[in-house]
């Protein structure tokens, strides 16, 4: 998988343009000279943890027993609910207080930093280890995009509007689930391919 491929999909799976409303909703009672520092807060706590998942997950599932292809179905399987659920919205219930200056839950995680995306950075970095700088790359990439389209949220709400905002949102979701649907099948095809031959 190339660098700008990963960067894609962590990139969708982060889903800035789908956030966008709820950071704004989270935000609604900052005053807007503060929001821009919050937001550039939550996505570096947000990157640190994606980083420290990226460097030692795969330590992590090697302890657990857990090989390589079983962690690209579960990606896929992840990915595929993910995708599925930007096509087909429903509300999501984050369980916000008034709080007016959040910290950590719910913006870095698990918006920006949740299940799936460390899911799918402790994938890349277990299937191919030696590239775990290009992994850093691709993550800092859709990273940084995240944080130019959060941080310009409020613009960017009123130039694409809440219909244009669904639209976006279905559209990613559809990339997402013809993603997930390659990485499942590359998941049973390593298993299928580190069957003993000749059968039993």
């Amino acid at each position: 998988m190339s660098i700008l491929s990963a960067a894609i999909i962590l990139f969708l799976i982060m889903d800035p343009i789908g956030n966008a409303p709820t950071f704004m909703a989270v935000l609604g009672n900052v005053a807007p000279e503060k929001r821009l520092s919050i937001i550039v807060r939550e996505m570096l706590i947000a990157l640190l943890i994606l980083v420290l998942f990226l460097f030692f997950g795969s330590h992590i599932l090697t302890a657990m027993n857990i090989s390589a292809p079983a962690l690209s179905v579960a990606g896929g399987v992840v990915l595929f609910l993910i995708a599925i659920r930007m096509i087909f919205p429903t509300e999501r219930g984050l369980g916000l207080g008034d709080e007016e200056d959040p910290f950590i839950v719910p913006l870095a995680m698990p918006l920006i930093a949740g299940p799936a995306t460390m899911t799918m950075v402790v994938l890349f970095a277990s299937r191919e280890p030696d590239r775990q700088l290009d992994w850093l790359a691709a993550l800092l990439a859709a990273w940084a995009v995240s944080v130019v389209i959060l941080a310009s949220s409020n613009y960017l709400m009123r130039l694409i509007r809440e219909r244009g905002q669904r639209a976006l949102v279905r559209l990613m979701g559809m990339i997402l689930t013809a993603m997930a649907v390659q990485m499942l099948m590359d998941g049973i095809g390593e298993f299928l391919s580190s069957l003993p031959k000749g059968g039993v």
